[in-house]
């Protein structure tokens, strides 16, 4: 079965950094984009960051570009966001998806993913 694990959240202060991890099994990752998404309590889910399959392309929300950077290491499977400079409006649970997407430019709806982790809460205090 197809498993993505997130870890690395946490209680941060406003400000600081955080290095987010998705470990991925039971798919061949080298075929599948990878993305993060985030949703705060009571709203939506909403897209921050996706890379393609082979790390060169990648896609950010206007709320995160220039703070938080996605990569991947395919020899380990796993993906990760490291987020900088982080604002109370970051506050969030973070989701990992995996999507089988062949574009150079991966996806940033939410139908263009087939598996999602479980989710790490990322608090960032005021």
């Amino acid at each position: 079965q197809v498993q993505l694990v997130e870890s690395g959240g946490g209680l941060v202060q406003a400000g600081d950094s955080l290095r987010l991890s998705c470990a991925a099994s039971g798919l061949t990752f080298t075929l599948y984009t990878m993305g993060w998404f985030r949703q705060a309590p009571g709203k939506e889910r909403e897209f921050a960051a996706a890379i393609n399959r082979s790390g060169g392309g990648t896609a950010y929300a206007d709320s995160v570009k220039g703070r938080f950077t996605i990569s991947r290491d395919n020899a380990k499977n796993t993906v990760y966001l490291q987020m900088n400079s982080l604002k109370p409006e970051d506050t969030a649970v973070y989701f990992c998806a995996a999507g089988y997407d062949r574009s150079w430019s991966p996806p940033k709806r939410h139908d263009g993913y087939g598996y999602w982790g479980q989710g790490t809460q990322v608090t960032v205090s005021s």
